[in-house]
Parts: C-alpha cells; structure tokens; sequence
C-alpha cells in the first residue's frame, strides 16, 4: 500500500508530524489546533477556536483530494466540555457553514491541556476517498 504525506503550504510548516497522511483510499488527519498560518493560536472562544481548528482539517482533507462528506470519523478533544456545550448550537451552525449536514461518527473527550496553552480544542479525523 502507497502512503502520501499531506502538508498543505496554508498551515504551519510542521516539525516532527505530518499534518495528514494517505494510505491507500483512507485519509488519516493530524489533531489541528486553532493556530493560524504564522503559529497562533486565533484570539476568541471556543467557537472561533472550533471554526479554525476544522478549518485546518478541511484545508488537510481537501489537500488529500478529499472533500467534507468523506468524513468518516471525528475526535474532538476538548479542555472545557462545559463551555463546547454551552456554545453546541453556534458551533453546530459552523459545522454545517464548514462542511454541511452529512456527518461522521464522532466522539468529543474531555482533557486537561493541549500542546499549545492557549488552546482550547483540537481536532483529528479519519476520512475515505473512494477515488484514491
């Protein structure tokens, strides 16, 4: 089976992961953190935080070839469940500006920390294009 590293030039040059991988038709998408192009992590709340950190997924996805619906899988790690589920219905409305109403399985999971302090989210996932 072939495997592809996928680093698209719009994130942060990674050091030391990839920020995807393709393995035959599977996509395998690194955690994405709400950090912009130049290392930040964006200014706001988890709802700005969400819409960054998917963003780099989709950018990670489209990169593969792929598109939102070959979603199959998403984990979202959070560091305060309380406050994702304070703000479930603006982050849902992001969801579906981001990547429609077909969704994946999902699990979000409560932790600590994350890599970077300031961050309250990060997301990975797991898509399959048929195509590849």
């Amino acid at each position: 089976m072939s495997r592809r590293i996928i680093n698209p030039p719009e994130l942060v040059e990674p050091v030391g992961f990839a920020h995807g991988v393709v393995a035959g038709s599977t996509v395998y998408l690194g955690g994405q953190t709400a950090m912009d192009a130049s290392g930040r992590i964006v200014p706001g709340g988890i709802v700005e935080q969400f819409e960054r950190a998917f963003t780099n997924v989709l950018i990670t996805l489209r990169a593969a070839g792929g598109q939102p619906e070959d979603l199959v899988d998403v984990t979202i790690y959070l560091t305060d469940v309380d406050d994702y589920q304070r703000n479930g219905k603006a982050i849902g409305a992001k969801w579906r500006d981001l990547a429609g109403t077909e969704y994946p399985a999902m699990a979000g999971i409560g932790i600590t920390k994350l890599w970077q302090p300031e961050a309250l989210i990060e997301i990975q996932g797991v898509a399959h294009i048929s195509a590849l």
